[in-house]
């Protein structure tokens, strides 16, 4: 009898420890990378190099080169990039790439490590969008919507919460729609999204294709950014994902990419209640000035024809980007009806079906319409400012 005891629990911890050690097959291509301790960033640089453990006051001193800060409540300092185009959005200039972290921004601009991982974009109608120093490194701050055609992401903004050991919350479901940046789902790993991005005119119809889900998440003290799920980006691209693993770099600059890993400046960023930039405008002045910082340098320094073929050619790729889209809408509206129909048998049904769609795409074609005529607005506006600037300067 004891025999018979022994030989059952012997049974029953060789069974438990099975299932215990069972891997989970969704994190098998995911191990957990190790936390950014500030002792890993204890290395000796040479003079040149830049520190890998600092504080706040960093961001003020190294970003006043490409930007200017002002000063604005109830966030104390915030960052306006300089040079980007009065066009410009964040999270636009650059490439998505799978990581060890989820789907992690790498940017192309030299501030990118910076502004696209620590800190949040706010948006403002006078001075545009603006970026709020954080402490937090992320892959990416941003939530995510995609559908059948297309996938998009929005920065999270300054007031969104975010909690150490909780992680996000009190995320709004709906963001204003120019937050929304959009490609088609096919473009999601180019490596130059901003020649693929849609007009914002578009947002407003776009959502309607898409589901909204944030999915940066926090695990083991260390924030994820999941996103779009890999599958989906696989089928809409028709490609293989492949998956780098996120190093450290030595120094700040343009993020890179090589065969298997990511290189992001990532140092630890401590508080510092007391740093202030050594320049800062007031919001009132800023104002004043932004048109003129955001502009291009390149526009300053190019010829008049030269000026004038760069707008035309973006403005024929933003038409040619709206009017693929829109046809694409329109197919897919014919396409749900057909899918609908196939499951019903009655005629009144069937019938029933094509009136509910026939209406739905007359509501799209008329908001297509309107999408058309904002951009045409808008490009006209934009001749008649790049033509005062081209007048300006030849008068100088």
């Amino acid at each position: 009898m004891k025999r018979n005891i022994l030989a059952f629990l012997a049974a029953t911890v060789l069974l438990t420890s099975c299932v215990i050690y069972v891997p989970y097959e969704g994190d098998r291509d995911r191990p957990e990378p190790s936390p950014p301790r500030g002792d890993r960033y204890g290395r000796t640089y040479d003079s040149s190099s830049f520190p890998a453990e600092t504080d706040i006051s960093y961001f003020y001193d190294y970003l006043a080169s490409y930007g200017i800060w002002v000063r604005y409540a109830p966030y104390g300092y915030v960052w306006i990039p300089r040079s980007v185009g009065l066009s410009w959005r964040p999270y636009t200039y650059g490439r998505w790439v799978w990581t060890n972290y989820g789907w992690t921004w790498l940017s192309y601009e030299k501030w990118g490590w910076a502004c696209y991982h620590y800190g949040r974009w706010g948006w403002d109608r006078r001075l545009g969008w603006y970026w709020v120093p954080g402490t937090v490194w992320a892959p990416a701050w941003v939530t995510w919507r995609w559908g059948r055609l297309y996938i998009g992401w929005a920065p999270l903004p300054p007031d969104i919460e975010f909690v150490p050991g909780v992680g996000i919350r009190s995320l709004p479901y709906d963001f204003p729609h120019h937050y929304w940046v959009f490609i088609e789902g096919r473009y999601f790993q180019h490596e130059y999204l901003d020649r693929y991005v849609l007009p914002y005119e578009r947002n407003a119809t776009v959502i309607n294709f898409t589901v909204h889900k944030a999915n940066l998440a926090q695990r083991n003290r260390l924030l994820f950014n999941d996103g779009v799920d890999v599958e989906q980006v696989r089928l809409a691209t028709g490609r293989e994902i492949s998956r780098y693993q996120l190093e450290d770099a030595a120094r700040p600059g343009e993020s890179r990419v090589s065969r298997e890993t990511v290189n992001i400046y990532r140092p630890v960023i401590r508080k510092n209640e007391t740093a202030s930039p050594k320049s800062v405008l007031e919001r009132e002045e800023a104002e004043t000035r932004v048109p003129e910082i955001r502009r291009g340098t390149l526009e300053g320094q190019a010829s008049e024809n030269e000026i004038e073929r760069r707008l035309k050619s973006r403005q024929e790729k933003e038409i040619q980007l709206l009017e693929e889209t829109q046809k694409a809408e329109e197919e897919e509206i014919k396409k749900k009806a057909e899918d609908e129909k196939r499951f019903v048998s009655r005629p009144a049904e069937k019938e029933k079906i094509e009136k509910e769609y026939a209406v739905k795409s007359e509501e799209l074609k008329k908001r297509h319409q309107e999408e058309k005529e904002k951009i045409g607005q808008r490009h006209e506006e934009e001749k008649k400012t790049v033509g005062g600037r081209i007048k300006k300067k030849g008068e100088n």
